[in-house]
């Protein structure tokens, strides 16, 4: 193994688990965070790995969902993000949630603790051109000159879209004699709670009441950003609002599933929902509440919200500007920079969305490098993987032609090659659609693990312990 260092600017998740696993294979890891010494609009902390939006991780339901299948994945190769997530994990049904400070902070320790990781605080304002294996993992909040240090490497223009923040509840301030805690359907999670969500119900006139009130509401806006356009998995609550007055009932304030204990036999008209944001139960954060109100009209229009009347709010919602390259255009299927193959780009600057595919990218890109430096070629793993499928969205590796608009998106099944699902269970009986859809999803998952098995095997690929 070269002992000259590998270079990750970004201390992300997607930065963490790249200097992680290149550390893990023998390689000496500079990991460069410019954060104290410089901040960003969203990031509040100087720890490494933290979460600046959401707490949850998503589906962990291996076999039926692309995101579960994408943690199990990164389980069987060692994941640090992953191990820190089960480490620190909060109830939330079927979702795998975790306490953000106890995440930054195990994540932050793990780091620091690793003799082969050198961290290194301070802005990277440009690559140097001495620097022969780099990972750029700087994240949708990428410094402005390293970014246009970047574009000025592609040779492309930065495509970018809004996210925004949800807020954060104290829980002692809850009302509980009007919400109460129930998980949609009563399903149990990673964390065998069926009751990890807590419910306020809404009545047909709150409803309307509560929509006209975020539509009115004072908004943050940014003129220079008028023309970027959101992520519709992050969707802030107003504009869901904009598309329809019913969209936030069919999206994150959708009623079914749930049952009022105070009022059994009254069906909501919607209900909004909070999801455990801390180890210790104090803080909730308001599942689908991202948006760009400002503070003050936050403070009022929430407390509308029938159980948080005197809500008290740990934090308030926000709007920030991520950013990403156009992948499919500037990078090879080993995450390298075509026209400077010493750089790899991972996590959400490269075009994917979500904390776990952030971090796959960063794991695939530290191993990569790490596999560089010892003198070979680590192969990409098989589009059937989860994986694969995400390499293959964003380097156009799974496209005929020249790749079309690039926009950024989360792993789901449709980005795996398709299976033929049987359409009779073990008994001879037909599969109805639903069933067989469910049965196709566990077979393309099962092949999954089965292929990244056999990738493992085939480039000898060591998990770290």
């Amino acid at each position: 193994m070269n002992n000259d260092p590998i270079h990750i600017i970004g201390g992300g998740l997607a930065g963490c688990e790249a200097a992680w696993q290149a550390a893990a294979a023998g390689a000496t890891v500079v990991l460069h965070e410019m954060r104290p010494a410089r901040g960003t609009d969203a990031h509040q902390t100087d720890r490494l790995a933290e979460l600046v939006c959401s707490n949850s991780f998503r589906s962990d339901d291996w076999a039926y969902n692309a995101v579960g299948l994408l943690h199990a994945e990164m389980r069987r190769l060692g994941s640090l993000i992953m191990a820190s997530a089960d480490a620190c994990q909060t109830p939330a049904g079927g979702a795998l949630a975790v306490d953000r400070e106890g995440f930054a902070e195990t994540v932050t320790q793990k780091i620091g603790g690793h003799p082969g990781i050198t961290i290194e605080r301070g802005e990277i304002p440009a690559i140097p051109a001495a620097w022969d294996n780099v990972v750029v993992a700087t994240g949708p909040l990428t410094s402005r000159a390293l970014a246009d240090s970047i574009l000025r490497l592609t040779g492309q223009d930065t495509l970018s879209f809004f996210d925004a923040i949800a807020p954060i509840v104290h829980f002692e301030t809850i009302d509980m004699s009007v919400a109460w805690k129930q998980s949609r359907y009563d399903k149990e999670g990673p964390a065998g709670d069926s009751a990890a969500y807590i419910n306020c119900p809404m009545n047909r006139e709150q409803y309307e009441a509560f929509i006209d009130a975020v539509l009115a509401g004072p908004k943050t806006e940014f003129k220079d950003w008028e023309t970027v356009p959101y992520f519709d998995g992050c969707l802030p609550l107003e504009v869901m609002a904009e598309r329809g007055r019913d969209t936030p009932r069919h999206g994150p304030m959708k009623p079914v599933g749930l049952t009022n204990p105070h009022n059994p036999l009254v069906k909501a008209h919607a209900i909004v929902q909070l999801r455990q944001d801390n180890a210790l139960g104090t803080l909730w954060n308001m599942v689908g509440f991202q948006t760009k109100l400002k503070h003050a009209a936050q403070t009022e229009v929430f407390r509308t919200i029938p159980g948080l009347e005197k809500a008290v709010f740990a934090r308030l919602g926000g709007l920030h500007r991520n950013t990403f390259i156009d992948s499919p255009k500037v990078l090879d299927n080993g995450l390298r920079l075509k026209a400077r193959p010493s750089l790899r780009f991972a996590g959400q600057i490269t075009g994917v969305e979500g904390y776990v595919e952030s971090a796959a990218l960063g794991l695939l890109a530290g191993r990569m490098a790490a596999a560089d430096r010892a003198g070979r070629t680590l192969a990409t793993p098989p589009l059937t993987t989860a994986l694969g499928a995400l390499v293959g969205h964003i380097t156009g590796g799974h496209l005929e032609g020249e790749p079309k608009s690039f926009q950024p998106m989360n792993i789901n099944y449709g980005l795996l090659p398709p299976i033929e699902a049987p359409k009779r269970d073990e008994n001879g009986q037909r599969f109805g659609k639903a069933e067989r859809g469910r049965a196709k999803k566990r077979l393309m998952s099962e092949r999954a693990l089965a292929d990244l098995d056999a990738w493992i095997e085939a480039e000898a690929v060591q998990a770290p312990e």
